[in-house]
């Protein structure tokens, strides 16, 4: 019988690529989450489409307006969550809006372009866990169990194999200088969220989810978002005390920083 994977899930960028096949499979599991928070910039856009429609299908999916680069939409998104897990914690953050970079080799670079893609992919989930701790660490003092995991409390980021030094200079891509350092950045910061809130029972992981087929990927890519969300919710499942601080992949080997 399967288990429930967590009773609260928030997944940030949900209206397109990853973040909605996420949306998707989360709703569609044999016990889905009671509340799955959809979160994403312009809900009521062209781009929130896909969404509304899946959300109009499932009682548990709640859409919300969340921009991680506002901090005031960050607030207000979490007053919102709140009001509908009606006084319990939320057990799952996943960190999956981000900006891919526009000038892919140094001549390109423009600062404007740096900061833009830092402030979305780095601050952005800082901002995000920093809101929302409080209801995170509800979450896991609610859970009887010591053993970390999803269904307690956890902060998944997506990250990037791009984004590993250990492996840098072994993929076939362009530099990318401002989407690459900030996925490096946002590995730091998995292992900082670890250092602070393991002792809250809150376990943070980094998560490489392969090269897909997505509007960032393109077709290019040899992994479609089906099977790698497949592979991200498995391995999701499978979290335990020794995955926190670690940088895996979506099929859950282990990825060097």
């Amino acid at each position: 019988m399967a288990s429930l994977l967590a009773f609260s899930v928030l997944v940030t960028g949900s209206n397109r690529g990853i973040g909605l096949e996420l949306v998707r499979q989360l709703v569609e599991m044999p016990e889905p989450p009671k509340h799955i928070f959809a979160t994403c910039r312009k809900p009521d856009g062209p781009r929130g489409k896909a969404l509304e429609e899946l959300a109009n299908k499932h009682t548990n999916i709640h859409v919300i307006q969340l921009d991680v680069v506002d901090h005031s939409s960050v607030k207000a998104a979490v007053s919102v969550v709140e009001s509908y897990l009606g006084g319990k914690g939320l057990n799952l953050i996943i960190n999956n809006a981000a900006q891919n970079s526009k000038g892919f080799l140094l001549e390109a670079v423009e600062q404007q372009d740096m900061l833009s893609v830092y402030n979305t992919n780095v601050v952005g989930p800082i901002l995000v866990v920093k809101e929302f701790l409080p209801l995170l660490k509800k979450a896991a003092k609610e859970t009887a169990t010591e053993e970390l995991g999803c269904s307690k409390a956890a902060v998944i980021n997506i990250s990037s194999l791009i984004g590993s030094i250990g492996q840098g200079f072994d993929v076939s891509v362009p530099p990318v200088y401002a989407y690459r350092a900030s996925k490096a950045a946002l590995n730091m910061v998995t292992a900082c969220l670890t250092l602070e809130l393991k002792k809250d029972g809150i376990l943070c992981t980094s998560i490489h989810p392969g090269w897909v087929k997505t509007d960032m990927g393109t077709e290019q890519a040899p992994l479609t978002v089906q099977n790698s969300v497949q592979g991200i919710l498995k391995v999701l499942a499978s979290l335990s005390h020794s995955s926190a601080g670690t940088f895996l992949d979506w099929e859950g080997n282990f990825v060097s920083w």
